[in-house]
């Protein structure tokens, strides 16, 4: 999509989202044909005229004032994520046209990044844009076992929407792709030139058509921290707590950890975590199978 396009998409979607009510406006009763807002109620919440803000609706955002998009950002009730991603569009629609491409980070962790990872207890990763696990600690390993279970670079997003086990591995599948889509959408607000997050786009557009639907949405997201569970083969179902936060010093690439309150049956089961990975390994050498061989070997190595 061009930027005009995620700008107009963007917009229509979030006003389709607020109700009259929730601005303290009457609703209409069933004279409304929309389900949201009108866009002139959107232009006299934000108080600038209708005109011009059919213009931005349209995608024509370019020039806009940083009060005029704090202006519709409270008018929609974006959140902080929301506005940030309305604001990192219009800097795009304003920016020079440049050939030039942003530096990929790395594919992998510094070895100094990797060894803290591998002395903490709790299960941790690290991923970049396009949401390819480039590090990770044996507990991590053992508890994304699904998404290194595969002949690629572990991939969240293609793993999420593409393989079959997501389903119940995830014990909110709709809420863990809805999630994915939202903060890819979010990247690439960030970074429009990324060209291996431009190929994820196409291919899980190609491939999933629920990805088609959940990125129609263009809902953002920023992963911060929450609760999820997953539904682990090993070891059972574990509610965990994630927190999440850019790496220091390496841009692009994000490190999430999950926790689970200590003297629960969670923590119990994150415990055993390494356990069960090592006697899968294990397990899976005794049988000498050669590709089972080769992905023992990824999850008793580095993701890079």
């Amino acid at each position: 999509m061009t930027v005009k396009d995620e700008v107009r998409e963007f917009l229509i979607t979030r006003r389709a989202q607020v109700r009259p009510g929730q601005v303290g406006l009457p609703d209409g009763g069933g004279d409304r044909r929309v389900p949201g807002l009108r866009r002139e109620e959107v232009a006299m919440l934000a108080d600038v005229s209708l005109d011009y803000y059919t213009r931005l609706e349209r995608g024509n955002i370019r020039g806009a004032s940083e009060s005029v998009l704090n202006a519709i950002a409270r008018a929609l009730l974006l959140d902080d994520i929301e506005r940030a991603h309305l604001f990192d569009l219009a800097r795009r629609a304003s920016a020079p046209r440049v050939s030039s491409r942003p530096m990929r980070p790395p594919g992998s962790v510094r070895t100094s990044v990797q060894r803290v990872l591998d002395s903490m207890a709790l299960p941790a990763i690290v991923y970049n844009a396009p949401h390819d696990i480039v590090g990770a600690n044996e507990a991590g390993r053992a508890l994304y076992h699904i998404h290194f279970d595969t002949d690629a670079r572990p991939n969240i997003a293609r793993t999420t929407f593409l393989d079959p086990r997501a389903r119940t591995f995830y014990a909110d599948w709709g809420e863990a792709r809805r999630m994915t889509a939202a903060m890819l959408r979010l990247e690439v607000g960030r970074n429009p030139l990324d060209e291996e997050l431009t190929a994820l786009i196409g291919e899980l557009s190609a491939r999933s058509p629920q990805f088609r639907k959940d990125w129609a949405e263009h809902d953002v997201h920023e992963h911060r921290s929450g609760v999820k569970t997953f539904n682990h083969p090993g070891v059972g179902a574990i509610e965990v707590t994630y927190d999440g936060w850019q790496l220091p010093g390496e841009k692009g690439l994000s490190i999430v950890t999950y926790s689970a309150e200590p003297g629960t049956p969670d923590a119990d089961r994150l415990a055993l975590l390494p356990a069960w990975a090592e006697d899968r390994r294990a397990r899976t050498l005794d049988a000498g199978d050669p590709q089972d061989v080769t992905r023992a070997a990824r999850m008793e190595g580095s993701t890079g």
